[in-house]
């Protein structure tokens, strides 16, 4: 509700690279541009704008948004982070500052022009929870694979998303060893 609809009055970009380069347009594409929508794909979030572009967020390990401004309720900065670790900062017409904080530095921004698709996206296989993923997807992609279950489950590449703790969970209310075969 920070974003969406507002008008990025104003960003930083306050070193030129994260885990890749920056994209050096980014401050000229952000500001000024209304945030259409946000959406989520994988483990990405996505900003769509109205200038015929999207923004590519991935938190990376240490990643975060932090959201500030008067009004915001509970919001507030954590005086133990460090400034220093504010990479991207938007601000909306509103005053509110919504900072990319990342003390690692594995986390990613970049554009997408509109009409085209990232190539971290281009891959990815269906959402757990989407209609896409079902039995008879389960059943095919499994029938052509000779690896145990929990890796399979584990791959981008089939199924968005499932990291160790939902493969581990998932297997075990299920009955599945995680050493089976898919």
């Amino acid at each position: 509700p920070h974003l969406e609809g507002r008008i990025i009055a104003r960003a930083e970009a306050r070193r030129p690279d994260l885990r890749w380069p920056l994209p050096p347009d980014l401050v000229q594409v952000l500001t000024g541009a209304r945030v259409i929508a946000l959406r989520r794909r994988s483990k990405y979030v996505l900003l769509d704008l109205d200038r015929e572009a999207a923004i590519l967020i991935h938190l990376g390990m240490s990643g975060r948004m932090l959201i500030e401004g008067a009004g915001l309720g509970d919001f507030h900065r954590d005086p133990a982070i460090l400034p220093r670790h504010d990479h991207v900062v938007f601000w909306t017409e509103r005053g509110t500052r919504i900072t990319f904080n990342d003390a690692r530095r594995f986390g990613m921004v970049d554009l997408i022009p509109e009409g085209a698709e990232h190539p971290l996206l281009a891959h990815l296989g269906p959402e757990p929870l989407s209609d896409e993923f079902n039995a008879d997807y389960l059943q095919a992609k499994c029938a052509k694979k000779k690896t145990a279950i929990k890796p399979w489950l584990m791959d981008n590449k089939l199924v968005v998303g499932v990291g160790n703790i939902y493969a581990s969970e998932s297997l075990f209310s299920a009955g599945i060893h995680p050493d089976r075969l898919a």
